[in-house]
This record gives C-alpha cells, structure tokens and sequence, in this order.
C-alpha cells in the first residue's frame, strides 16, 4: 500500500481552461490526473450529436488533449480518469487508441465503462415497475417519453475501481458522479472496503472539492479575489490522499492561485441540499462533519469526514425537449439610457401581442442594471449611466411565433427610442429548449459495463 497519492483535477467542465491539464502533468509529481466533464444539459448536447453522427457523443476536445499529454502521463506512470465519454465513451476510447497508434504509441490499456446511458432501455424499466417518477413532480416519465433526449445513469466509484484492477491506464466513463472520479484512486490504492462509509465519505468529500477545477483554488472566489496571484496560470487543485482518509488539499507551488479555508469552504458549500446528508452511489456523506486544518503554503488539511449506507437507489439524468427560445438585445445609450430601453421593451412586447403570438413566458433584463439581481436591484441615477443593454427572451411551444419574434428586434431601431446601438449578427433564431429530468431507478435495474482496449 503507497503512503499517499497525489489526485490531480484537471477539468471543471466541457470547456474548461485547455492548458490546465499540461500543467498538471508536467509542473510538477502527481499519480492521477482526474477531469469531469459533464452536466446535465452537457448529456443532451452530446446525445443530439451521436443522433447525427453515432461515432460522436463524446467531448471532441478529449481525444486532441490525450494525444498531447499520453507520452508524459506513461513515462511519469499517471493513470487518467474520466467522464469525458458522454453517451459514447466506447467511441471516445476508440480515437484515443487509434490516434496513439498514428503516433507510434503502444502498450497502454484504456478502460471502458458503459451501461449508464438507458434511453433505448426504457420500455423493460417501466415495465419493472420503476416509472422514472420526476424528484420533483413526482410525475411519471411516460407523459415525455417521446420527447426524451437523453437519459444516464449516475454510476459511482465502483466500475472505475474495476477498471484499475483491470490495470488500465486511462479509464473512459459516461455518466459517472464527479465524485467518484477522485474516490475511485483512493479505493484502488489503499484497498478501501466499499462498505467503510466514513472513508468512502472521505474520498467523496476530496472529490467534491475537485470537480469543479480552479473554483477551490481561488477561481470565482468571493472573499479577497485580488489576493490570488497569477490568474493567468491559476492552478488547479491536488488531493493528497493517505490510507486513514485524511485529504490534503494543494496545488502546484510553481502555479498561481489560492487555497486556503475559504477557498476551499466555498468549494463545500457547492451545489449543497441537506449538508449532513450529500447522497452518492457509494454512501451518504456527512458534510457537517468535516474538518478543516490550515497547514500553510497553500495546503488545507480535510479530516474526520463520517459518512452513512448508500442508498438503494441510482440518480437518473434525463433530458426532454420542450419547446423552443430565441433571445435578442439592444443596446441604448446616455442620456437616459434605461428609460429608452424600459420604452423599446414596452414597445416590443405590445407589438408580440398585437400578432397575437404565443408565448409561454417572456422575460426581459436590463444589463447594466437588473440582469444579476432582478428584482433586488437598487434604482440609478440615468444621469451616471453610460449605457443600458435590452435583453429580451421568449420561450414558446409554437415554432412560428418564436421566429416572428426574432423578426420584431431590429425594426425597434428606427421605429422606437433613439440612440441604439449593438444590433449585430444578424437576426435572432429559435434554438430548441432542453428540460431537465430527475429520477431515481433502483440499483439492480442497471449493471455498468468494464471494456478493455489494449494496445
């Protein structure tokens, strides 16, 4: 058993800061380089591009960046992780071997872990009895099911630890938690029973602080900001993992970047329901229980993390088309720049209705006034306002009069206030609206998949 791993993250989201995962690599040791791609609305995007193509449905930037760093993760032993497969991680695994063979590349294995994606499954679930009843609504999911775009399993820790036992060197998961992709190492290394729930807490903890990438290393940090240096090379977070559960929490020295208690407290408190109970495939971590410890140089000890049984249940991710939205602006400057965009939205809205459109829902903001706080902004003083962005959004189930709408921005520019400006790019077009679906399905109604590639 090794004293400690280094878990490095990687990626935050699909369109994170590219070089931050060269720079974990290559700037100083780690074991593991861990990077979470995926958010429920990120599912539907991919699952619409396997429609088109079925060799996609993966994060295109994955297969480009491993090319890049493959040869220094081998010769420096660092196995990969993650969720960047989307809906089709067997074909994301697939351009990774085939570019690595263009490159001269051999003897690594990659890992494959499917079954998460249930859209074509869903006719012999609900004939099991499991409806797929919205959390929320508590709505069965037949009412959508036609509409459905994607629907994925959240897997956890489990087939991962399968992967690495399998002795892959980088492991291609669809729709894993983000947690599990940092809990898995710790499993794997220390030789952790999945039924320790204080230590699978502990790793689950680590993993939450690390999935979101430079936002526990003073990215978006909302205590003194300008205290955290070199912005431009920020870097992103490191677990130090020991056998007892113990986490610490650094970066590389030679990055910039901060972490201290409030950067890595802001991290916790992240996506957070009822904080004694964070539910995950692996176990129910109390978050009220953790410890932090400020240790100095950028490195906060997390300890004493206590955790309960896991539930019977998996999380579903599903996602339905609802409609459609089409968004336009103006903008209009001093003087009395927020009365003229007030008037133009007045205007607008009268003529929608004189044409007698339909419209679920319209939604104006005036940027550079009201587009952050809403309804708890202050009043300005027109006078020391240099300008006003209109910004308005309808959303509707009729095609044509979301259409018509886009129609309607630019004529506002000599038929309505004066001085407007930032009419760019031509018309506003209808983009199809994806809703989201939660569910739970029971555990023995889904069964990942483990698939080696080797080379």
């Amino acid at each position: 058993m090794k004293e400690k791993i280094k878990i490095a993250s990687g990626q935050g989201f699909w369109g994170d800061l590219i070089e931050a995962p060269f720079w974990q690599v290559t700037e100083g040791a780690i074991d593991y380089l861990v990077m979470d791609y995926l958010a429920e609305v990120t599912m539907s995007i991919l699952q619409k591009q396997k429609l088109k193509n079925p060799d996609l449905g993966y994060a295109k930037d994955l297969p480009v960046l491993i090319e890049r760093i493959l040869p220094i993760c081998l010769a420096k032993k660092i196995k990969v992780i993650t969720n960047g497969g989307g809906v089709n991680p067997y074909s994301c695994a697939k351009s990774i071997v085939e570019t690595a063979k263009k490159n001269g590349i051999s003897n690594f294995k990659v890992a494959v872990v499917s079954g998460d994606n249930i859209l074509d499954d869903l006719d012999s679930i609900i004939e099991a009895g499991c409806n797929l009843n919205n959390m929320e609504t508590g709505e069965p999911i037949i009412e959508h099911k036609e509409k459905l775009l994607s629907a994925n399993v959240y897997f956890g820790a489990a087939p991962i630890v399968e992967a690495l036992n399998s002795g892959a060197d980088i492991v291609i998961t669809g729709r894993t938690t983000d947690t599990g992709l940092t809990l898995a190492p710790m499993i794997y290394e220390f030789g952790w029973s999945m039924d320790d729930y204080d230590k699978m807490s502990a790793g689950t903890v680590a993993g939450h602080i690390l999935e979101c990438g430079a936002q526990s290393t003073g990215g978006n940090y909302l205590g003194n900001w300008k205290s955290v240096e070199n912005f431009s090379r920020i870097g992103f977070p490191i677990a130090e993992a020991f056998p007892n559960g113990d986490v610490i929490i650094t970066k590389h020295e030679n990055l910039g970047g901060l972490v201290n208690i409030e950067t890595v407290s802001e991290q916790l408190l992240y996506e957070i329901g009822n904080p004694a109970e964070y539910i995950t495939p692996d176990c129910v971590a109390d978050f009220s229980s953790i410890r932090l410890e400020e240790l100095g140089n950028n490195r906060i000890r997390v300890f004493d993390v206590k955790g309960k049984i896991e539930t019977p249940f998996y999380k579903v991710s599903c996602s339905y088309s609802s409609g459609y939205s089409s968004v336009g602006t103006l903008t209009y400057s001093w003087p009395e720049a927020l009365s003229k965009a007030r008037a133009a939205d007045k205007i607008l809205r009268e003529r929608l209705s004189n044409l007698d459109l339909k419209f679920d829902e319209i939604r104006t903001e005036f940027v550079g006034y009201n587009s952050c706080h809403g309804p708890l902004s202050k009043e300005i003083d027109e006078d020391n306002i240099n300008e006003i962005m209109l910004r308005i959004a309808v959303r509707s189930d009729d095609y044509k009069s979301v259409e018509r709408f886009g129609r309607e921005i630019a004529p506002l520019i000599l038929t309505g206030p004066p001085s407007v400006t930032g009419f760019a790019g031509g018309r506003p077009r209808p983009s199809e609206v994806v809703a989201y679906w939660p569910a739970l399905i029971p555990k023995e109604l889904v069964t990942p998949k483990v698939e080696i590639l080797g080379l």
